[in-house]
């Protein structure tokens, strides 16, 4: 049974699916396990329904999918797990099933379709759909139709609210394919610029960018680049994610370069998962290990590259750092960053309690689990609160924009910036 479940998937293996212990180490971990305190909504319950749907123990039922895709997919149980369970290959496999289940429907499909297989791949009309929303954001039918949902609506006006505005400028438009360093050249490096960072996020690209450029790297922004495929992948559609990635290999193969930069600790984490999700792919498996092994987030990358103790900031700023799931339990990144700020004088690094907590964001989980993502990112700012620090810094765009939004719900007084914004600020 296990076989014809998981048939197209090429995993997770019945070793994956048996080395779960059912120890509980990662109940005290899991974000919605701590909401309701229901073993379904732990890894372990989760991971033992997933068993029991492969071996036809179980049908594919409304609950099975509910829990699916109520799991943040944070990863934070691989964390604590002492068996190295790799759950985030489980539950995105699930979703797999999902999708192509009766409980997911036609409606459903055919958004996440249009959105995942025609837009997200088509920056030409990704950003077309942009200029619109973002003629929407900059016109007075803003106001009007706002004014309307938080009056009949209020769950829809907060979902409403917790879109980021979208950037003045796309930061492809504004670099050309290759940037020459400003200082002595010392790397080559491809910059992604991402597909929703690409049009929401072009101030963090553009600070990137600049950054990179001061450090002595010559960038290459290739300009027929696409969707990484970490978006598709994270919401069962497993196959567009594979095609989107052999094209991003494909692309990026073209050019002579030491190494990829990531901004995005989500797109990141994937690209460093294409080893993995073309491993049986025999065109592709080679590519994508030598692909994957150049993949370094931004943080990772200048920690092992460059010495930050001789810059200093022109005023003492009291900072906290939120450690992007995707970044902290998928790619293992928790000091590298902490280091880089604690090098440059000014700079004071308060630590935040439950760090490497979920915000709730999670994509779009904040939007089809808005309650629950409130709860989670209730949590986390009032974590942020009682650091005082008047910045807090994360390397992710959906953790940007979740707990930018959690400043206003819960009036927090703090600046919510990405480390290379700040960075790039303090180095000239």
């Amino acid at each position: 049974m296990t076989a014809n479940f998981y048939s197209h998937l090429e995993l997770p293996s019945e070793e994956i699916l048996a080395s779960c212990i059912h120890c509980g180490m990662c109940l005290q971990a899991c974000p919605t396990y701590n909401l309701n305190y229901d073993e379904l909504s732990s890894p372990r319950g989760r991971i033992r329904l997933i068993k029991y749907v492969a071996e036809g123990k179980l049908p594919i039922t409304e609950k099975f999918s509910y829990e699916m895709n109520f799991c943040l997919d944070c990863q934070a149980c691989e964390t604590a797990c002492p068996a190295g369970v790799k759950y985030g290959s489980l539950v995105e496999a699930a979703r797999v099933q999902v999708e192509a289940s009766e409980h997911t429907s036609a409606l459903t499909r055919l958004i996440k379709k249009i959105f995942f297989r025609k837009i997200l791949p088509n920056f030409n009309l990704l950003k077309s759909v942009a200029r619109i929303l973002r003629f929407y954001q900059k016109s007075f039918l803003r106001k009007y139709i706002e004014s309307l949902l938080k009056l009949l609506f209020p769950k829809f006006y907060e979902i409403n609210r917790l879109s980021p505005d979208i950037s003045d400028f796309f930061s492809d438009e504004i670099f050309s394919e290759k940037v020459e360093s400003s200082a002595a050249k010392k790397f080559t490096v491809i910059f992604p610029v991402g597909c929703l960072m690409n049009v929401m996020f072009a101030q963090e690209n553009k600070d990137t960018v600049e950054l990179l450029k001061k450090l002595g790297c010559e960038v290459i922004i290739p300009k027929n680049q696409t969707c990484c495929g970490s978006l598709p992948a994270h919401n069962g559609d497993l196959e567009q994610a594979r095609n989107l990635a052999k094209k991003t290999i494909d692309i990026f193969s073209s050019f002579n370069f030491d190494f990829i930069i990531s901004n995005s600790a989500g797109c990141g984490a994937f690209m460093k998962e294409y080893s993995h999700i073309l491993q049986n792919d025999s065109q592709y498996s080679e590519k994508a290990k030598e692909f994957s092994l150049k993949v370094k987030d931004i943080t990772e990358f200048l920690y092992h590259n460059f010495d930050f103790s001789n810059y200093k900031s022109n005023e003492e700023i009291d900072i906290t750092y939120h450690e992007a799931c995707h970044l902290v339990h998928t790619q293992k990144i928790t000091n590298e960053p902490k280091v880089i700020f604690q090098q440059i004088k000014n700079l004071k690094l308060i630590p935040l309690n439950e760090s490497t907590w979920c915000c709730g964001s999670a994509g779009i989980y904040n939007i089809i689990h808005y309650d629950s993502s409130m709860k989670i990112l209730e949590r986390k700012m009032n974590n942020i609160s009682s650091t005082k620090a008047k910045v807090v810094l994360t390397g992710n765009p959906g953790c940007l924009g979740q707990l930018r939004y959690g400043t206003k719900k819960f009036n927090v007084n703090v600046e919510v910036i990405h480390p290379v914004s700040l960075l790039n600020r303090i180095i000239n």
